[in-house]
């Protein structure tokens, strides 16, 4: 195989961050205390008091647990995206810093429009 017939890579959407697929990733495993019971509510599976009940102890007992695993998932999704790039230096966080500010308000978005929705099901239970 001579240099010709090999592909020169380009710049496509590939070379860009995944800002929403990490965002939504930390922002979900962080609020997965409150989530989890209710998506077993909606499914059927527990009826919606005892996921409230649960939701409730998960959240009282463990909440930063549920946080920190979240910032720890944003945090090595993050780190994984820029190591594939050969980024993960002082200049390549330079580089990507805005896109990094966007995964961190992805997940902050997430967390709080996950929050709220698992808020108002908790009213209505």
């Amino acid at each position: 195989m001579t240099t010709s017939d090999r592909k020169t890579p380009t710049k496509t959407g590939t070379d860009r961050l995944p800002v929403w697929r990490i965002g939504l990733a930390g922002g979900l495993v962080g609020i997965l205390c409150c989530v989890g019971p209710t998506v077993l509510a909606l499914l059927g599976v527990v009826s919606a008091g005892t996921a409230f009940v649960w939701a409730t102890d998960l959240y009282d007992g463990y909440a930063w647990w549920f946080r920190l695993g979240g910032l720890a998932v944003l945090l090595g999704l993050g780190w994984l995206s820029l190591r594939r790039r050969n980024q993960c230096s002082v200049a390549g966080m330079r580089r990507w810093r805005w896109r990094l500010l966007a995964v961190l308000a992805v997940a902050a978005g997430t967390y709080a429009v996950l929050y709220g929705l698992t808020t108002w099901l908790g009213t209505l239970a």
